[in-house]
């Protein structure tokens, strides 16, 4: 990293308790661009363990240094701002962790500057805030215990963002594409109303309507040309999946009257049964009725036969007027 305005801030904590939070303050310094730090009679630690709870940040670690008074650690300063949660009876320069990070950085260019943070039981002690050029209060509600690296974490927060000299820069997209066109926008509407007449979406609405609210929500999310080209995709998808699900039903009937070719013979004899119903002569009443006008008139010829033939080639024939001439 090349030098920065946040080489020169220090952070000092007086008497802290747990190693876990030494640990935490050292990750929050090496996410926001600081490096030294200084400890005031703190609790017993190793580096192993700090960095086994902060890791990658044995290049801070090692600069930690150990001082016994507060003096040690803020006799090079040139500002301090302490950071404390409990009212005061005299009258402080007191002011946010935002304002803080203007005061300090504006003195940089003359020495050191500190911020300074008290013990987690009981904050700072009252002859550590008389060291101090400035009063931080983090703005919380009424609960306004904060942890100690999570102040820490606020402090060198607003300290990175002011310098604006260490943070990353981010890499662009990895697909990066420019704003789309007029007519990508034009070639996407058409396809959206081409996928929801396809699901008959408007059948019981009205399509001018419809497109006109699908143009004010793409132009509100103005996607990049690639962006477009995959919502066209997606709905040209829709209307080539209806197609599939049409043909697959078309494919689906013709293979079960395939397989059951029954249905065709019942359907055809149900036919022939309708077209049939006795008039062609072919039911079996009608052949009889016809037999029977055969029959009578068979007997009427041999009633009005005349007597040149034979008697007995001729059957007996009564009526009521008595026997038939053909018996004389």
């Amino acid at each position: 990293m090349t030098d920065s305005l946040l080489h020169r801030v220090r952070v000092v904590l007086f008497e802290p308790q747990d190693p876990v939070n030494i640990a935490a303050t050292v990750r929050a310094m090496k996410n926001m661009g600081v490096r030294d730090l200084v400890l005031v009679r703190p609790v017993e630690y190793t580096a192993y363990r700090l960095e086994g709870i902060a890791h990658d940040t044995f290049d801070i670690i090692e600069r930690i240094r150990h001082v016994e008074t507060l003096d040690e650690a803020l006799a090079d300063c040139v500002h301090v701002a302490a950071f404390t949660a409990r009212r005061r009876r005299h009258k402080w320069d007191l002011a946010t962790p935002r304002e803080m990070a203007d005061r300090l950085l504006t003195k940089v260019a003359d020495g050191t500057v500190a911020i300074l943070f008290g013990r987690e039981d009981h904050g700072l002690p009252n002859e550590a805030s008389d060291r101090a050029h400035t009063l931080v209060t983090i703005p919380t509600t009424n609960h306004a215990s904060l942890n100690l690296a999570q102040a820490v974490l606020v402090a060198l927060y607003e300290l990175h963002l002011l310098a604006g000299d260490a943070t990353r820069v981010v890499a662009p997209p990895r697909h990066d594409a420019p704003p789309a066109t007029s007519d990508q926008f034009e070639r996407l509407y058409q396809d959206v109303e081409r996928s929801l007449s396809a699901i008959d979406f408007f059948k019981t609405r009205y399509r001018d309507h419809i497109m006109r609210s699908v143009r004010s929500l793409y132009y509100r999310a103005a996607p990049d040309s690639r962006e477009c080209d995959l919502l066209r995709a997606m709905h040209i998808e829709v209307v080539r999946t209806m197609e599939r699900v049409r043909r697959q039903a078309l494919l689906e009937r013709d293979a079960m009257l395939s397989a059951d070719p029954d249905r065709t013979d019942r359907t055809d004899r149900t036919d022939r049964t309708d077209g049939t119903d006795g008039t062609d002569g072919t039911d079996g009443t009608d052949g009889t009725d016809r037999t029977d006008r055969t029959d009578r008139t068979d007997r009427t010829d041999a009633t009005v036969s005349p007597a040149s033939g034979p008697a007995s080639t001729s059957p007996s024939l009564e009526t009521d007027d008595g026997p038939s001439t053909g018996d004389a």
